[in-house]
């Protein structure tokens, strides 16, 4: 795992400097604080943070192959580069280092782009190519590692974070209106678009080529969809050739195999234990099929609306790992909050990547480097409320006048306080809306982002007024086989495609680890896994009402049965009480004033006042209210952090960790 960064200038007038490089490096060595590496070919630059798992010896970066005319600065890990290796060896490849960077520059130099579809791995790469002058930029099929980028200028520049791209003088800093209000309807932005003005994230599952010759011409191309099978007339059983046992059996096999790969590393693997079904599995493969010593991190909360820690227990109990927790409180939450901030880049409509934040420390403070997590086995089998609130209404939809029909509502979201104590008119009322729109390709989705779009009354008449392109930008999202898929695949690919890569991975993921420099794997993420999942029928995902039918068979094999007969229970955590329940927060009281909210005219005054008076007269707030809050804080510190107060000034200190190369003149 690293951090990498680099500036292409075209032209030959312009060269790129170490202290830009350095610059750049200095915002995100927290990614990497193990060694840095700078390469420079008079216009173009190179860097790299590395944080060492593979090859602690002799994979520092950047690496170039035997001819030097390709370099390579590499962030995340190809798992798979054992089994690539003997291939490149016959074709004549030499190898310097023993590390999974070289296997990867040396795929490239034999196949060309087409290597990405060799790789099993969580990446974003940048290969310059000094006889070429191009580059050549990737990103992992599903956006487990992030990738952003600019042209200004006529300068390209790339980094693993966007505060290091804006550590440039020459590149200009501006929260875009139009992209905080996609944050605020459909919980992130839209991709390739950040909520910086002229900043773009190379999308997953895609590859740039810059050629920085007379034509200057760039390229994006998408090299991996997500894909579904074409539905079939239902028959309430599983599609012709689906035995449930062997579905089993292959599941097994896939996230064993994936487990194990995901392993490969010259540093202790941990595992985070939620309780959950997903995580409790990751962690029984590594007990029952390695021979790996196993320590285990959770998060506790001192709020028992969140708290998990008596099934965390219980499974670490019955794995007999050793057990690390931490406790996530009200103020810790508010306490970190603008930490947060500062690593994810972007507004956030909820607090959860706190105590994830939180989370990582303690994995630190353990000595460790690597963790498995049970990320995506909610999204790819089917384990959340919003597929049974979708499969419900399609229900509903068939007999409208039903009266039994919405009584399926009652079984929802019993983690939503309105939803869970509300009455049977109201619940009724609020799941009827557009409730015969089944061929909307929105239609799983669009009663969340409508409730969410009601906090744009939060915003202020520059952002009210700024051209709004959501629209538009939501039809560029989605696939043109949409609608030919079963109405699960349809909700699993909105999911995927708007707000996994977007935050769950980022946000909460990616960046809250790598913030104490702690890599994240993910065994469910791994191409295979979800390959044979997306080929399931919606029947062995969503069973009836039961969520990961196929994944909780599985689990009767290696756990506990008050583990995997639990109900999903989704990861979440307090928001209006980590604010406004903590006499010590003073930032709070700042950021929502009326000089401070005027001063980055992202929201009116009024109604955030409203909205603080509510709070702090009744102390309690709805879920809506709540994600108001949460995306309120956030947007104004990062504009006090981003916009008004950054400091581009963090430059890596030239020591013995410090790599320099030079491309030959």
């Amino acid at each position: 795992m690293c951090g990498i960064v680099g500036i292409v200038k075209p032209g030959e007038t312009q060269e790129v400097t170490e202290p830009e490089i350095s610059r750049m490096l200095g915002m995100i060595r927290h990614r990497g604080p193990d060694q840095f590496g700078m390469y420079f070919d008079r216009n173009v630059g190179l860097g790299s943070a590395r944080l060492s798992i593979i090859d602690l010896s002799s994979g520092q970066q950047p690496i170039c192959n035997e001819t030097q005319d390709l370099w390579i600065v590499f962030n995340g890990e190809i798992f798979n580069y054992v089994e690539l290796k003997p291939d490149l060896e016959a074709k004549g490849h030499r190898f310097t280092t023993t590390s999974d960077t070289e296997v990867l520059l040396h795929l490239y130099e034999e196949y060309g782009p087409e290597c990405l579809n060799k790789l099993n791995g969580q990446f974003a790469f940048a290969i310059w190519d000094a006889r070429k002058k191009s580059l050549f930029m990737a990103r992992d099929r599903l956006g487990v590692r992030p990738l952003f980028y600019t042209v200004q200028q006529g300068k390209i520049v790339f980094a693993s974070e966007i505060k290091a791209i804006l550590a440039n003088d020459f590149v200009s800093a501006a929260i875009n209106p139009t992209v905080l209000r996609q944050v605020f309807t459909y919980w992130s932005a839209l991709s390739p678009q950040t909520i910086f003005q002229g900043v773009f994230e190379l999308p997953p599952g895609h590859y740039l080529i810059a050629n920085t010759d007379s034509s200057n011409s760039i390229s994006i191309q998408r090299y991996w969809r997500l894909n579904f099978p074409k539905s079939e007339p239902s028959s309430g059983c599983a599609r012709p050739g689906f035995n449930v046992e062997e579905c089993e059996e292959k599941l097994g096999e896939l996230l064993i195999d994936a487990a194990k790969l995901r392993l490969r590393a010259d540093v202790p693997v941990g595992a985070y234990l939620s309780g959950g079904l997903d995580s409790s599995i990751i962690a029984s493969i590594i007990r029952n099929f390695t021979s790996n010593k196993l320590d285990t991190f959770s998060i506790a909360f001192d709020d028992v609306n969140f708290d998990e820690s008596s099934f965390q227990r219980k499974m670490a109990s019955f794995l007999g790992t050793k057990h690390h927790v931490v406790v996530a409180r009200h103020s810790d939450i508010g306490r970190v909050f603008p930490d947060v901030v500062w690593h994810t880049e972007t507004p956030l409509m909820r607090t959860s990547p706190a105590p994830m934040f939180i989370l990582s420390q303690l994995v630190r403070d353990a000595g460790y480097k690597v963790v498995l997590t049970g990320e995506g086995a909610d999204e790819f089998l089917g384990g959340y409320d919003i597929f049974k609130e979708a499969k419900i209404r399609r229900f509903w939809a068939r007999c409208p006048d039903s009266s039994l029909r919405p009584l399926l509502l009652k079984h929802l979201y019993p983690d939503i306080a309105e939803l869970a104590k509300s009455g049977e008119t109201f619940r009724r009322a609020f799941f009827k809306a557009d409730l015969l729109d089944v061929d909307d390709p929105s239609y799983s989705h669009a009663l969340r982002w409508r409730n969410g779009a009601r906090n744009c009354r939060f915003f202020s008449t520059r952002v009210r007024s700024a051209a709004d392109s959501s629209q538009e930008a939501f039809t560029s999202q989605l696939d043109p086989d949409l609608l030919s898929w079963e109405p699960l695949a349809r909700a699993q690919f909105l999911e995927i495609k708007l707000f996994f890569s977007q935050y769950l991975l980022s946000s909460q993921g990616d960046r809250v680890a790598m913030a104490h420099s702690v890599e994240g794997r993910f065994p469910f993420l791994d191409h295979r896994m979800v390959e044979f999942c997306n080929s399931l029928p919606a029947n062995l995902k969503l069973k009836g009402m039961k969520e990961k039918y196929l994944l909780k068979r599985l689990g009767r094999r290696w756990l506990p049965a008050e583990i995997w007969q639990r109900r999903k229970r989704p990861y979440r955590a307090p928001i209006h009480r980590s604010f406004f329940n903590n006499p010590n927060l003073g930032y709070i009281d700042d950021l929502l004033s009326p000089s401070s909210l005027g001063k980055s005219d992202l929201f009116d005054p009024v109604p955030v006042g409203h909205l603080i008076a509510k709070v702090r007269q009744r102390g309690f707030v709805g879920e809506n209210d709540d994600m108001a809050i949460a995306g309120i804080v956030s947007a104004q510190l990062l504009h006090q952090q981003f916009i008004s107060q950054f400091r581009k000034s963090a430059p890596v200190s030239a020591s013995d960790n410090l790599k320099v190369c030079r491309q030959a003149r």
